[in-house]
């Protein structure tokens, strides 16, 4: 009885489990991805378009583009390619234009851009007016048709002596400091720190155009210290109004420092200051009734006149450059 009832709950439930079985076979069936006759799989297939190849080979997806384009391996090597073939192009073998009009020693990059896109320059003899065209070794640049070339950055430092003017520019004068530079170089030279016919001391010379009017520039705080003799003994209390600082045209002046020169007169006096304005130390003493009758420069951005005899120049050696070029 129990064998039957286990057999009878047997059938049935084989007939329903049959008709589960088949019908879970039947949807096993259309749960699988059928094959063509290929071998391969339409679903898959399709898979694969909408994924990317993620298991290396020159397919490999490694990233995606700023549209959200899929990026492969091969994609992204031959642009890194290109890129550096570019880079390689503009860093060794080109020289941007404005970057060649100033080592020229015409004028400054910014003065250079200026004459690019007015039509003053032409490579190879077509004007170009391109902001960041590059020139090739081997081009022909010309500047209002006259042919130029970078000139090599060279610096000098001169002790000068009396009786030689620092000109202006435009301005005519016999005897000047470029004078005394002529056989230096044979490329322009521009000078940094003027001084007037009768002042003595240090000056920098240099075809670097860039930095010369970097550090002629009347805002830039260039170190300069002076020794000067006046026309008569100069007070302590004089001194002290001079350390405290004084107006010239409503501006402060800053001294940094100021004292009688060490084992000197009483009328001898070193002063340390950093404006770029024109005979600003004549101007200091004048303020408190004194007449400079000697000035000379000792100290200029660092600069030194030791062992450098009147009237000569010496080379910077490279680290006084990095030293000058360092100067905010």
């Amino acid at each position: 009885m129990s064998k039957g009832n286990e057999g009878s709950k047997g059938k049935g439930s084989g007939r329903r489990d049959g008709k589960s079985a088949g019908a879970s076979k039947n949807n096993d069936r259309r749960n699988e991805k059928s094959f063509d006759n290929k071998g391969k799989s339409p679903s898959r297939s399709n898979d694969s378009n909408e994924r990317p190849n993620t298991r290396g080979g020159k397919n490999q997806v490694v990233g995606t583009s700023r549209s959200g384009k899929a990026v492969t391996k091969k994609e992204y090597i031959d642009r890194k390619k290109s890129e550096s073939f570019t880079k390689r192009k503009t860093d060794k073998a080109g020289t941007r234009l404005n970057k060649y009009i100033a080592n020229s020693g015409l004028c400054s990059r910014r003065d250079a851009d200026i004459y690019i896109q007015a039509g003053s320059v032409s490579v190879n003899g077509k004007p170009v007016i391109e902001m960041g065209y590059q020139v090739m070794p081997g081009d022909e640049v010309r500047f209002d048709d006259r042919p130029i070339q970078p000139t090599k950055k060279e610096y000098f430092i001169l002790n000068k002596p009396k009786g030689f003017n620092s000109p202006r520019k435009g301005e005519g004068s016999t005897r000047t400091v470029l004078d005394l530079m002529e056989n230096a170089s044979p490329n322009r030279l521009h000078f940094v720190g003027r001084l007037g016919r009768a002042s003595l001391g240090i000056m920098l010379f240099t075809s670097d155009l860039e930095l010369a009017n970097k550090l002629n520039n009347p805002k830039q705080k260039l170190r300069k210290i002076y020794q000067v003799a006046l026309d008569r003994s100069f007070k302590h209390e004089d001194l002290m109004k001079l350390r405290n600082g004084i107006l010239l045209d409503r501006e402060e002046v800053e001294i940094k420092e100021i004292n009688y020169v060490e084992n000197g007169k009483n009328n001898e006096v070193g002063i340390e200051i950093h404006s770029g304005k024109d005979n600003i130390v004549q101007r200091v003493f004048e303020s408190v009734g004194y007449e400079i009758k000697v000035l000379d420069r000792v100290v200029l951005g660092g600069l030194t006149k030791k062992d450098l005899p009147r009237g000569h120049y010496r080379k910077l050696t490279d680290q006084e450059v990095i030293n000058l070029k360092m100067i905010q």
